[in-house]
């Protein structure tokens, strides 16, 4: 069974170990592009992997890429009012997780490609005439230009999952994630990243989604990042970040949007392909602050 799995990201999910990782040699287009010419196969079986963190269950599973065509793909592409989708969708890949009494939260791609704007260009006046002007020559800019949102941009946040009158209250909160405690060496008990769509934005950047997870004895952590770069025009991380804290009756969930156009950000260029890095220079925008507060359990456990 093969499994192909993208390089770890800094962010609070690196551990010594982890940064001493070799870097990823291909990228996933061009792991794909060497796929198609029969150098290793991409219609792997699913990689299906548990873990059970007190009353929590935690399940990840990774599959191939959609196919371009055929029942699987109509099914997908039907439940989304998209003109276009990106070109490498994980359709199948979900993190979930739930507790005992049947509520919880899972990250999957459809839900994600619900929330991108199937109808207006966001970036119309702002950024798609200077693309144009700064590609003229590019024989797909009049296919990839159209009135939705062409860079996938998506605010999803995780789909919440209920069971009959089990469920997850959400609300505003002045409560904080503690970042620098997350930073604190402790054994990582389970960790998952995987990727949920990515596109190259006919090859003029790139738009992607994926969503890491990892499980201290302290409670887990979760980060979902959309990274969307248009060269030369715009960049944009919009970041959800969930803490689970072993012991409370909540998890705490934090959105945040960050942006500029490449001419405002005063950084070198070499760091616009570094989700990690730039994300730190760029503006901030948009931030939420939510408590997702547990219904009453059946069972006075609590891990």
């Amino acid at each position: 069974m093969f499994c192909f799995k993208l390089s770890p990201v800094n962010d609070v999910f690196t551990n010594e170990k982890e940064k001493h990782k070799p870097l990823q040699e291909l990228s996933l287009p061009t792991f794909l592009r060497m796929s198609e010419r029969g150098n290793v196969a991409t219609r792997s079986r699913a990689c299906s992997e548990t873990y059970q963190f007190g009353p929590w269950n935690m399940l990840s599973v990774k599959s191939h890429i959609l196919t371009s065509e055929g029942p699987a793909r109509q099914r997908f592409e039907s439940q989304l009012e998209l003109p276009q989708v990106p070109e490498m969708i994980f359709a199948d890949n979900v993190l979930r997780v739930v507790h005992s009494d049947g509520y919880g939260i899972e990250f999957n791609a459809l839900d994600a490609l619900k929330r991108v704007d199937a109808h207006h260009d966001p970036l119309k006046v702002a950024v798609s005439q200077a693309w144009r002007e700064a590609r003229s020559d590019c024989e797909h800019i009049n296919d990839v230009v159209k009135p939705f949102d062409w860079t996938f941009t998506t605010d999803y946040k995780g789909t919440l999952i209920e069971n009959a009158n089990k469920k997850i209250t959400v609300s505003e909160t002045t409560e904080r994630i503690d970042i620098e405690k997350l930073k604190v060496r402790e054994k990582i008990l389970f960790y998952e990243d995987m990727l949920l769509f990515e596109d190259e934005l006919a090859d003029n950047g790139t738009s992607l989604l994926n969503v890491r997870m990892r499980v201290m004895p302290s409670g887990f952590f979760i980060l979902l990042r959309f990274f969307m770069r248009v060269d030369n025009v715009m960049i944009r991380v919009n970041d959800t970040r969930l803490h689970y804290q072993s012991g409370n009756n909540y998890m705490l969930r934090e959105f945040s949007t960050k942006d500029d156009q490449v001419k405002d950000i005063k950084v070198s260029p070499h760091l616009f392909t570094d989700p990690n890095e730039i994300a730190n220079h760029l503006t901030l925008r948009k931030e939420v602050f939510e408590k997702l507060q547990f219904p009453e359990t059946s069972s006075d456990e609590k891990s």
